[in-house]
């Protein structure tokens, strides 16, 4: 049986790591109310960051809501995605989204996100 837990090392903490991944984006995958920049990483597995503002999610129990959410996503999908640091940020109009749907849109970014690291050639990372 595989690891599903979600320890530290799967997190994105400090701002310099924040940093880096919106600088050197290599990736941006769209969703409706969200976005997802990622930078490959030579650590061998993903790594997420979560930027949910005040601004874009008024209340505190639906930003929690959207950050559990994220997390569940990548942590039932970390043995299958590409070795990168992803940061997803919210747009205005996500916490509308509801739960079920939300989780299906984060399945098909993480699968366009696999198909768009497998499509750039390794030299160019």
């Amino acid at each position: 049986m595989t690891n599903q837990g979600f320890p530290r090392g799967l997190r994105i903490l400090t701002a310099g790591e924040y940093r880096h991944v919106f600088e050197h984006a290599s990736f941006r995958i769209h969703g409706k109310g969200l976005l997802a920049l990622a930078t490959p990483n030579d650590l061998g597995h993903v790594r997420v960051g979560l930027v949910f503002s005040k601004k874009n999610v008024r209340r505190a129990v639906d930003r929690n809501r959207l950050k559990r959410l994220t997390r569940e996503s990548v942590r039932l999908r970390q043995q299958w995605l590409p070795s990168v640091d992803i940061v997803v940020l919210s747009r205005k109009g996500v916490h509308e989204i509801d739960s079920e749907t939300l989780a299906r849109q984060l399945h098909g970014m993480w699968r366009r996100l696999e198909k768009d690291v497998k499509r750039q050639p390794e030299h160019q990372q």
